[in-house]
């Protein structure tokens, strides 16, 4: 039912995708920036680790949702048809006939 609901707002399995990886980037980034966050020798390394292992977690979240997505997007016939195409196809239903 939430699978079904994500994907009638339009949200397709290449956009948790792409939020999977964003999120691996974003927690090697917390991490060291979380590490930075205190220079010298007072610098804490739990913390920093504590972050990155918070915004991790996300990635997998992201995966399994890409996943579901996906397979609802076969079952329903939309798994070929590309994001952009999507797109400009509401796009045009949206546009008043003259």
């Amino acid at each position: 039912m939430i699978i079904k609901r994500m994907h009638e707002m339009g949200i397709r399995s290449e956009h948790a995708y792409m939020a999977g990886i964003a999120s691996i980037g974003l927690s090697v980034f917390t991490w060291v920036t979380s590490l930075k966050a205190e220079p010298g020798p007072q610098a804490d390394l739990a913390r920093a680790d504590r972050w990155g292992i918070f915004v991790g977690e996300w990635a997998p979240t992201f995966f399994g949702l890409g996943l579901a997505l996906s397979h609802y997007e076969q079952q329903e016939g939309t798994l070929t048809t590309s994001v952009r195409d999507l797109w400009v196809e509401k796009k045009e239903q949206e546009r008043p006939t003259a």
